[in-house]
């Protein structure tokens, strides 16, 4: 039978190749760097002229310099930023070794200004910043790959220093890397040398620029030739270069020179003839930067059900507006991915044909401005113009672009849906393998690695989820004779992708992310406003238990809580009982004891859950504190398969009675079960012989209404 072909499949394979997940990491980690550099160049450039003047004059011109060295210091070594990270994120795929990482990024580097021309008179920021955004990218793989190959041919001489102690093993590791760093060095001083004697330039970034100019050289100005600008700034945008500061001595050498034409016409009383100017890509089809990502932007803002895409949209808004889109291009990414490629090339070459004709036919005149390419769309279009024509123009372009990238959009919601399914399998298979060491104090959320930042996406969400209210299922519980006593309040946590989380790891994340006392705070409001509701659905008079850990219970803290619940008389006609969790984590102290009674003191009763025969469970008994025990969930499991369990059952239940303490046994879900248990003297039972945890019907309304939204 033939595989039926899924394109989440073939998406995800192209994702996890090494390559491309080296340049969309490597580009992420650099997001600081935009960050600070978006903004420092926005306030450079803002294109008012009162807040020009004003930066320009105000303190002899201090905030401007400042503005301008921050940006020289991001955007103007934007290039060495991506090589150190590129390699760094390619050599940590490839080994594991902190010293092979430091010894690529050191060769990487080293490449990048021996490829970039550092040995040049003039070398500045312009060798540096995005126009080399695509040498960063050849430097940060090739130099690193080169250096581990030489590396791992070393390692014999680097496993005869490994006796070394101290100071002097750390030293001979550095000394290993000396040798194919130097390697490295001498291979692509070798290349570019080649290459500046053989091609006459002066090293090989200039080859690139020259490569990329003569692929324009050929062919008037016109139609064509400004398509072909759009589609290749595009596509190098798509693999990580900076298209437009590559594509710089194309605009200025074929592009620029418009405008001027145009003015010169206008002045001598002719008329503009000039379509294709700088002006007309900024205004008309680079709205928003590369790809046209303004209308990417309103359609994720305005459609995408995605919450870390709209995050990422709304962090990304304001420097969008001024046609800096970096955050959102290496942010989402677009970058090396499959599902933005089709309309992050249609949507600027549709954008720039449209404008081509309006202008052309007469709709919109002709471009006699200079505007700033920070200008905002509508006043650019206004500004290049002189007619709110060019306005109108924007708008329709950005229409037409927010309605070829909507579908894109909902298909990478679904993707993302598909991939937090799968993620989450993965996770929760981890979890629950190794659920026994995050009950101590190994923290999933601190694993540097995949389980640890998938908890830590769940940990916000749930933190998020929670503050807008939670939702409590409540599980009966009977006596022998079959009357229901009381109800179990247990907490439910759905997450709008994945559906119901287990409780364990809702607790557990709630504890790593420091709200576990808010939330267990959270469950017993809402148990009590729930409260009336319980009894119409299991009888008047019942019993409610609600869980608390108990690291929570003996904090001042949640005593204080349980009693301004009290003081608004809202445990009035109420049986609440405290069921505490994890109580060996619970230490007898004085402060605990006085915890506790003032809880009793409240009117509250306690339970303790997971009862055995251990010495933590025995020694809670002595203080007269508790009214119910319940029993270990594996002491009932195990009454059919251990000879011993039912005596220890036994003996807990005299030990219990002679106490005057209630014993309720737990998943009880055969009659047999239910009998043995009679049996020995436990007549108080919770399980799926009589039911599961139910939702009520106030919460089922909520669930269908959520599904209809």
């Amino acid at each position: 039978m033939k595989k039926e072909y899924n394109i989440s499949d073939t998406i995800s394979k192209i994702e996890n190749f090494t390559i491309v997940r080296s340049i969309r990491n490597g580009l992420i980690h650099i997001i600081p760097v935009l960050i600070i550099g978006a903004f420092a160049l926005i306030l450079q450039t803002f294109p008012v002229e009162a807040y020009t003047n004003a930066i320009n004059t105000f303190l002899g011109g201090f905030f401007l310099n400042l503005f301008n060295v921050i940006n020289k210091a991001t955007f103007g070594v934007l290039s060495v930023y991506m090589t150190y990270s590129i390699s760094r994120e390619y050599t940590r795929l490839k080994s594991d070794s902190h010293t092979s990482i430091s010894g690529a990024v050191v060769s990487s580097i080293l490449v990048f200004f021996i490829l970039a021309g550092a040995y040049l008179p003039n070398f500045g920021t312009d060798q540096m910043g995005p126009k080399s955004m695509f040498l960063a990218i050849i430097t940060g793989l090739g130099a690193s790959a080169t250096y581990l190959y030489f590396y791992k041919l070393l390692q014999k001489a680097r496993k005869n220093t490994n006796n070394a102690v101290g100071s002097d093993r750390e030293f001979n590791k550095m000394i290993v890397t000396v040798l194919p760093i130097a390697i490295v060095s001498v291979i692509f001083g070798i290349i570019n040398t080649l290459i500046v004697e053989i091609f006459n330039v002066d090293s090989f970034r200039s080859l690139i620029i020259n490569a990329f100019n003569w692929s324009f050289s050929f062919g008037e100005v016109g139609f064509f030739k400004g398509f072909f600008f759009v589609l290749i700034s595009s596509i190098l945008w798509f693999f990580g270069v900076h298209g437009s500061d590559t594509l710089e001595g194309v605009m200025q050498t074929y592009f620029v020179p418009g405008l001027e034409a145009n003015q010169a016409a206008v002045a001598a009383g002719g008329q503009a003839s000039a379509i294709l100017t700088k002006e007309f890509f900024d205004c008309f089809v680079l709205m928003g930067g590369c790809g046209a990502t303004i209308c990417l932007l309103i359609a994720i803002l305005a459609f995408s059900k995605n919450k870390a895409r709209k995050s990422l949209g709304l962090t990304a808004a304001f420097p969008m507006i001024f046609n800096i889109n970096e955050l959102m291009v290496f942010g989402l990414p677009i970058i090396f991915n499959p599902i933005m490629l089709i309309p992050f090339l249609i949507v600027p070459l549709v954008c720039y044909s449209v404008a081509y004709i309006a202008i052309s036919t007469g709709l919109v005149p002709m471009i006699t401005n200079a505007v700033e390419w920070t200008t905002p769309i509508i006043l650019g279009g206004y500004t290049a113009t002189g007619s709110i024509a060019g306005s109108v123009l924007q708008i329709i372009n950005v229409l037409l672009g927010v309605l070829i990238y909507l579908p894109f959009v909902r298909l990478l919601d679904k993707q993302s849906e598909e991939n937090t399914k799968k993620n989450f399998d993965l996770f929760m298979n981890y979890f629950k393998e190794n659920e026994n060491q995050f009950n101590g104090n190994k923290k999933i959320i601190e694993l540097g690695n995949f389980y640890g930042d998938y908890a830590k996406d769940l940990c916000n969400d749930l933190r998020y989820s929670f503050k807008k209210g939670i939702v409590l299922a409540y599980q009966p519980q009977y006596k022998y004779d079959g009357e229901c006593f009381g109800a179990e309040a247990l907490l439910r946590f759905e997450h709008p992708v994945i559906g119901m989380l287990y409780p364990p790891l809702v607790i557990k994340l709630a504890e790593e992310g420091g709200f576990l006392a808010e939330l267990e705070e959270r469950i017993l409001k809402t148990a009590l406003d729930d409260y009336e509701q319980v009894e119409e659905k299991f009888g008047k008079g019942i019993k409610v238990s609600v869980n608390v850990t108990g690291t929570t219970v003996i904090t001042p803290r949640y005593v204080q809580y349980c009693g301004q619940l009290k003081s608004q008389d809202l445990f009035k006609n109420k049986k609440i009982c405290i069921e505490i969790t994890e109580q060996a984590a619970i230490s007898i102290s004085d402060e605990t004891l006085a915890a506790l009674k003032s809880i009793k003191e409240i009117g509250l009763s306690l339970a303790i859950d997971d009862f055995s025969m251990g010495q933590t469970s025995i020694k809670y008994l002595r203080e007269d504190l508790f009214d119910i025990i319940k029993l270990d969930g594996s002491l009932v499991d195990g009454l059919f398969t251990h000879d011993n369990t039912q005596d220890i059952v036994s003996s807990i239940i005299q030990l219990s009675k002679s106490l005057n303490l209630v014993v309720l046994a737990e998943y009880v879900d055969l009659d047999k079960k239910r009998e043995i248990l009679h049996k020995i003297g436990c007549d108080y039972y919770q399980g799926y012989l009589y039911s599961p945890a139910v939702f009520l019907e106030k919460q089922k309304k909520d669930n269908q209404t959520k599904e209809k939204e």
